[in-house]
């Protein structure tokens, strides 16, 4: 019973730092749930108590921002409903495994505090690259309406994970000392968190893209008496006249699947999408095959319908669009889980460029791939803007589409570069390079936008740099903390 009492002050601090996440956004309460997280730190005497703490804390965190995960489950209920609580308990137990290793690795390494700032930054790193990564609702995420989101273009997510840990650190030491300290590390840190984004517009370009939203609800979407419905709506919203303001749209962009017939029969259909665009290019996701393999892609068309780009999904979704590790199995004689053999998507070679013309270079993203920081950085150039056409159907109509928008959002400050998203359901939204909303479509809405493409900004040190830096310095500050340890056991005492 003590440790069950002991663990429910730090899963009701993870609660209360997901409010930093949307739809709360408030910042201040991820910064509290830091401070309150180095202060149970600091009272976990021994790397088991300190381990029970870190778990406590992660299970309440991703309990609350990741409870939309039941929505996929919810779109068949009587077939699926049963498994949408399993689901949440899994994932929060998931993320909250990590945090657990970081707060036993801390102190197993040192009584010093400072040793769980690089610890805990170090897992949220391997959390978004190890089993494929999934490095949804890191701290950084909370901070895309504040100025501490704009040093993204700079440091990354994990170098903003490793400064926001470091700054509720340094403030927990120092809180007890002379005010003077406290004022030093509190003002600078708490404006970096509540100071809104600088409202001045981003420069232009004389592109207007048009972002259609057919908002087909995942229950319907595959529906053979609806699908006619969604299709006719996309082509009535594509062919509309545009506003005086812009003027005729340079290039329309669907979303994610937005057509439910294959590739390889979609000839007339896609003559049909050419002739509503008037001949200017469209970029809608499709799905294709090769054999008995499926590919979740995302196409250009010329003209008169003719595909002369297309980009293959490479960051698939496990479970959910392949099983893992189908392919290995299948060399042992189990082939019903292999992507080769038709089960789930198979993924693309990687991050390519679609070349658009007059309108520049863009680096498709689909859905989940937005998630992805690293996977951005990969690209073989770099482009003009980001393509982002997603299905947030799945995401329910509430936290998860408006938390896979804020990392959409992260993307633009990381890179420098504007982002026009497509959603299903939405939110569809033109984003500049400081990661703020110009033009959007909300959620549940059927419609479209038109919206003028923003100008990219010269590269960012971070478009530059990728994860290197930090996670070098992340690897010297953990190798600094293991040799003082070590010294310290070797100095015989006084």
């Amino acid at each position: 019973m003590r440790r069950v009492k002991g663990a429910l002050l730090p899963l009701l601090v993870g609660v209360v730092a997901a409010g930093g996440q949307a739809p709360f956004d408030i910042a201040a309460l991820m910064l509290i749930g830091l401070l309150a997280a180095f202060v149970l730190a600091q009272r976990a005497a021994r790397p088991r108590e300190a381990a029970v703490t870190g778990f406590a804390l992660g299970f309440g965190y991703f309990a609350v921002t990741l409870h939309w995960i039941v929505s996929p489950f919810l779109v068949d209920a009587a077939r699926h409903g049963w498994m949408a609580p399993f689901a949440v308990v899994l994932m929060a137990a998931g993320g909250a495994l990590f945090w657990s290793l970081a707060f036993w690795m801390a102190r197993r390494l040192s009584a010093q505090l400072w040793v769980l700032v690089p610890c805990w930054a170090g897992v949220e790193l391997v959390r978004a690259y190890i089993f494929t990564g999934f490095p949804w609702a890191a701290p950084a995420q909370a901070m895309v309406d504040v100025r501490a989101g704009q040093s993204l273009a700079w440091i990354g997510p994990h170098g903003l994970n490793l400064a926001l840990m470091a700054a509720a650190c340094a403030l927990v030491v120092v809180w007890r000392r002379h005010w003077f300290l406290r004022a030093l590390v509190l003002v600078p840190v708490m404006l970096a968190v509540i100071a809104p984004v600088t409202a001045v517009p981003a420069p232009l370009s004389g592109t207007v893209l048009r972002l259609v939203q057919p908002n087909a609800p995942q229950h319907e979407k595959w529906d053979p008496d609806k699908v006619g419905e969604f299709y006719i709506r996309q082509l009535t919203f594509t062919a509309a006249a545009a506003g005086p303001a812009l003027g005729a749209p340079d290039a329309v962009i669907w979303p994610e699947t937005a057509i439910p017939w294959n590739l390889l029969y979609a000839e007339t259909i896609l003559q049909e999408i050419s002739a509503a665009a008037n001949g200017v290019p469209v970029v809608l996701g499709v799905q294709r095959t090769e054999g008995l393999r499926h590919f979740n892609t995302l196409i250009a068309l010329g003209p008169t319908g003719q595909v002369v780009q297309s980009y293959d999904k490479h960051h698939l979704v496990p479970f959910g669009e392949y099983v893992p590790f189908g392919d290995v199995m299948a060399r042992f004689g189990i082939v019903g889980l292999a992507p080769q053999n038709g089960a789930g998507f198979s993924a693309g070679p990687g991050a390519a460029l679609m070349d658009l013309g007059p309108l520049g270079r863009a680096l498709p993203l689909i859905c989940y791939e937005a998630v992805f920081a690293h996977d951005v950085n990969a690209a073989p150039a770099r482009p003009d803007f980001i393509i982002h056409a997603t299905n947030d159907a799945w995401f329910g109509t509430h936290a998860g589409p408006q938390q896979h928008l804020a990392q959409a959002r992260m993307r633009a400050i990381e890179q420098g570069l504007p982002v026009a998203r497509a959603a299903n359901t939405g939110i569809s939204a033109m984003i500049d390079p400081s990661g703020r909303i110009t033009h959007s479509l909300g959620l549940g809405l059927a419609g479209f936008v038109d919206t003028a493409l923003p100008l990219a900004r010269p590269p960012t040190l971070y478009s530059l740099t990728g994860d290197v830096p930090v996670a070098a310095l992340l690897a010297a500050l953990l190798a600094l903390a293991a040799l003082r340890e070590r010294a310290l056991r070797r100095t015989p005492p006084e």
